[in-house]
């Protein structure tokens, strides 16, 4: 029998919560703590039906508990000292994006995973999901250049708006959500992103006078491809076109066209933002008389992963990665470079001007 990962969870909210429930059922894994602030800790023991080590504090249980491995799950102004103190204490790390609150702090959490010797995996949930790996193979079938349209605006609400406004203390949501989606538009072209440009709105004082709510960015490549991002978080927030995933390029397009995910009243749904449903892909090609020459398909997707089951393929990874001592490098640049480009688009929000990524 392989050896069990003993695991240490922080942060024991949404995302803490699942990646606890992957823990607590998948074989080869022992939880030996369970790490937050306030009262999330024993409402996930309750949920878990299991008696895990409760701390309040992270170094306590860190001390306490010596694991094999971390997983980071809370608000990104602690992800760079958790992850560092973790690495320094001989833990494996699985840490959700951003990898850190700067993208200094970034280099500096990506350096010690390689200073002393451990995995370090980012939450990229999207790597793990089949139908968003197919919605990326299609768009690079395209041709060049791509226009790439995506955007994940949130009528946050109760508990998601105590959550957002938590997470707006440290970072935009153009940061916080537009680091999965500009490492998916960084996939589906070779292309280098060349420049930024972005524009901002403070539509609540719930927030820092600093920060913004809504914001949208605009990415360029060397190419001609070209891909845009819109995320807004609060209750004054329009579900009006919240989610669009669409891609088109010289040969055609591809859309993830969801149907539940999609209704209103769930912008602000964790689960909701996975699901994909169908995709359709649309051919440019005409005849003489400029009509299509073939019809649109649609590729229905029933079977796909839930919310939870992401999870639990993302834990599986980072079990595989530790075990059989994975090269981690490509994905740690690839973390590092979707978080540069969200910061230069934070910085093109608040100076009004296009920043050059060269």
């Amino acid at each position: 029998m392989e050896k069990l990962i003993r695991i240490l969870v922080v942060g024991c909210g949404n995302m803490g919560a699942s990646h606890a429930r992957a823990y607590h059922d998948l074989a080869g894994f022992e939880i030996v703590g369970l790490v937050s602030r306030g009262a999330s800790k024993t409402a996930l023991n309750k949920t878990l039906s299991s008696s895990y080590p409760e701390f309040d504090d992270f170094e306590q249980a860190l001390l306490a508990t010596k694991p094999d491995a971390v997983c980071i799950s809370t608000y990104p102004d602690t992800h760079e000292s958790y992850a560092i103190k973790s690495f320094e204490a001989g833990a494996h790390v699985f840490i959700e994006k951003p990898v850190a609150d700067t993208v200094l702090g970034a280099q500096q959490v990506i350096d010690a995973a390689s200073r002393c010797r451990k995995k370090l995996v980012v939450g990229y949930i999207l790597r793990y999901h089949p139908s968003w790996e197919k919605f990326i193979s299609i768009s690079r079938t395209l041709g060049t250049p791509l226009v790439m349209r995506m955007n994940l605006n949130q009528q946050s609400h109760g508990y998601m708006w105590n959550v957002h406004r938590n997470l707006m203390d440290s970072l935009s949501p153009i940061v916080d959500c537009g680091v999965h989606y500009i490492d998916v538009m960084c996939q589906m072209t070779d292309a280098k992103p060349i420049r930024v440009s972005a524009i901002g709105a403070r539509l609540t004082t719930d927030i820092p006078e600093t920060n913004y709510n809504y914001g949208q960015l605009q990415l360029h490549f060397d190419d001609g491809s070209v891909g845009w991002y819109e995320a807004g978080w609060g209750p004054m927030v329009s579900q009006t076109a919240f989610f669009v995933k669409d891609v088109f390029g010289p040969r055609g397009s591809v859309s993830i066209v969801p149907q539940e995910a999609v209704k209103d009243g769930v912008s602000d749904s964790v689960e909701a933002h996975t699901k994909t449903e169908s995709i359709r892909v649309h051919h440019a090609d005409i005849d003489e008389n400029n009509e299509f020459l073939k019809a649109d398909e649609w590729i229905r997707l029933e079977d796909e992963p839930n919310h939870q089951d992401l999870c639990n393929r993302e834990q599986l990874f980072f079990q595989k990665a530790i075990i059989e001592d994975l090269d981690l490098t490509k994905q740690s640049e690839d973390a590092l470079n979707s978080l540069r480009i969200a910061f230069a688009c934070d910085e093109a929000v608040k100076t009004k001007k296009v920043i050059d990524l060269s």
